[in-house]
């Protein structure tokens, strides 16, 4: 049967009480439908009783079962060992055979508890998106951004959901030399994907209301730009999106051409961050003579922290950043 169609007659029964349909414990595991029933079919982790025939209705205790078998599988364990341990109702931090001593591989798990990601207090949405991309599970990453985005929105979704577990991978491979490299990567690429699905297409012109988005010369860090670009085209802001390292002279060859109301430039580190490019952008001008016009110039991103800039907003997060870019739109 198709999943979808199974998800949805699951929804349809979720008022007749009884428990949560499998779509809603997947959600609050943080993890696909399709992985639910996967662990039911492959290791007998489903509901112990079913309601109307083959509809699942799972129990408190059913999804208690779940919830050990995903933290299990984050630190590490093989997800039939895991299994086991789950349906014996082992915590986590203690898990053990029923008799005999420690096998070697519980053993090796035990030691490799610190490979989950320190969260903190965020929503449960962040733990699901942070045990797909340990797994580096790509159906599961992009259907729980998909969800994030579909369920919060743009900035709600990058700021609440994304941005955290992206911290929380970036402070992971940090503290452990070159290892976690690939999530991040990883991670980072199904971000940029989920964004441009969920983006509407690019909004039509306004003379004098578009937006020209560019990382500082030698600056490679697109995904808070990308963000960005979604969520004004997502409020109709015309957005001109030039992504990374942009010499300065095509710089300043794009705000020629497009005559733009505001120019965001980010830059991760202060060592690219040019004071003399930002200022020498703000004092551009176009138009006939009598109307001259200037941009906006808008510092993005940590590597412009330190000492304002007169003329230029700063802005510190997503929604400020947003918010900036609208104020600045000639109408």
């Amino acid at each position: 049967m198709d999943t979808d169609t199974r998800d949805d007659r699951d929804e349809e029964d979720a008022g007749r009480g009884g428990g949560l349909t499998t779509g809603e414990v997947a959600r609050r595991l943080g993890v696909a439908p399709t992985t639910v029933r996967t662990w039911d079919r492959r290791y007998g982790l489903g509901p112990d009783a079913h309601t109307g025939g083959r509809h699942r209705r799972w129990t408190p205790a059913d999804v208690a079962r779940l919830e050990r078998m995903c933290a299990l599988t984050a630190n590490g364990l093989p997800p039939a060992e895991a299994a086991r341990l789950a349906r014996e109702g082992a915590p986590e931090d203690t898990a053990r055979p029923t008799a005999g001593p420690p096998p070697r591989r519980a053993a090796s798990a035990r030691s490799r508890a610190g490979s989950g990601l320190r969260l903190g207090d965020v929503r449960q949405e962040c733990k699901g998106v942070a045990r797909a991309a340990l797994r580096l599970d790509a159906p599961a990453l992009d259907a729980l951004l998909a969800a994030a985005i579909e369920e919060h929105g743009l900035v709600t979704a990058w700021t609440e959901v994304i941005m955290p577990t992206l911290q929380a991978v970036g402070r992971k491979w940090e503290n452990s030399g070159d290892r976690y490299v690939e999530v991040e990567h990883f991670l980072s690429w199904h971000v940029s994907g989920a964004l441009r699905r969920s983006a509407p297409p690019v909004a039509a012109d306004r003379p004098g209301a578009v937006a020209v988005l560019a990382c500082v010369p030698g600056e490679s860090h697109t995904l808070p730009l990308e963000v960005l670009a979604a969520a004004l085209s997502e409020r109709g802001v015309p957005v001109r999106m030039f992504g990374g390292a942009l010499p300065a002279g095509s710089l300043v060859a794009a705000v020629r051409r497009t005559g733009p109301a505001v120019v965001g430039l980010w830059a991760q580190s202060r060592s690219m961050a040019s004071r003399p490019l930002a200022q020498h952008v703000a004092g551009m001008e176009w138009g006939v003579r009598g109307a001259r016009r200037r941009p906006v110039v808008l510092p993005l991103g940590p590597g412009w922290a330190g000492s304002p800039m007169p003329g230029m907003p700063r802005a510190t997060n997503l929604a400020e950043a947003v918010a900036a870019v609208e104020a600045h739109m000639r109408v």
